[in-house]
């Protein structure tokens, strides 16, 4: 029985992948700020797959060294990891210059310090046991820059980036590094960045979670680099790449605005 980690794995995405793993037969370790929730969802697996094995750790991701101190609660419960999902991050919405500096350096470190804390740690057993899957969620918001959501979109280009470049120094280890890029999609996600009065967050084709989530899923088993959420988006990210640059900024300024 193999075990995966999940970070964020209380609401959205992360929720919606423990239903997966757990479908496959996979034990997991729940990470979250919110214990009641993991406790919850945790039950709620146990209940339904009793076979598999639910850990609970509650902890707060965006604290400097909490990557480490997760590894090391790990180690002490000795369990180890073989499916790598680094889920966790919030955004925000508005003006950079009116936004709280404290905020944005919190999602700087969730999104891009801890996911990159985490790797580093945990890949090491992975390729020692020639074996382990990575996944990462980036965002096609990773793909172009995003006016009054600054931090946002640059912490997802970096995950973009880094898992793409993972990816390929793992060529031939068996580890992968797989890079999920959602589009909008119905998470709580919107209503913690204060993005639910945006033209993104008010389309009626918004992904669920459940589909998101099954799409990397399905590609972080099968050792693919980058799985983009749905036609839609596949299509606008190839129009990025041939759209003027000062063309896009306009059109993602409005939207976020």
């Amino acid at each position: 029985m193999k075990t995966a980690l999940i970070t964020g794995a209380s609401a959205g995405i992360g929720h919606s992948l423990t239903r997966l793993f757990a479908q496959d037969g996979h034990s997991m370790v729940l990470v979250a700020r919110r214990k009641e929730a993991l406790d919850r969802a945790a039950q709620e697996l146990q209940d339904a797959f009793p076979k598999i094995s639910v850990h609970v750790v509650a902890m707060d991701l965006s604290l400097p060294g909490s990557g480490a101190a997760l590894v090391q609660e790990l180690d002490l419960r000795n369990i180890e990891i073989d499916f790598l999902v680094n889920n966790a991050g919030f955004g925000s919405n508005g003006a950079f210059s009116k936004l709280n500096l404290d905020r944005e350096i919190q999602m700087i470190d969730l999104n891009v310090r801890t996911l990159v804390e985490l790797t580093h740690l945990l890949l090491p057993s992975m390729l020692a046991k020639k074996s382990g899957r990575i996944l990462n969620v980036g965002s096609t918001a990773g793909f172009v820059a995003g006016p009054y959501m600054a931090t946002y979109y640059a912490t997802k280009a970096f995950v973009n980036s880094f898992s793409e470049a993972l990816s390929e120094e793992l060529k031939g280890t068996g580890v992968t590094c797989t890079v999920l890029a959602p589009g909008p999609t119905a998470t709580e996600f919107a209503k913690v960045a204060g993005s639910t009065k945006s033209e993104l967050f008010r389309g009626p084709n918004m992904a669920s979670s459940d589909d998101v989530a099954k799409i990397g899923y399905e590609a972080m088993m099968t050792g693919q680099v980058l799985a983009v959420a749905g036609i839609a988006n596949k299509i606008l990210i190839q129009s990025m790449r041939i759209a003027p640059r000062f063309v896009l900024r306009k059109v993602i300024r409005q939207l976020n605005k």
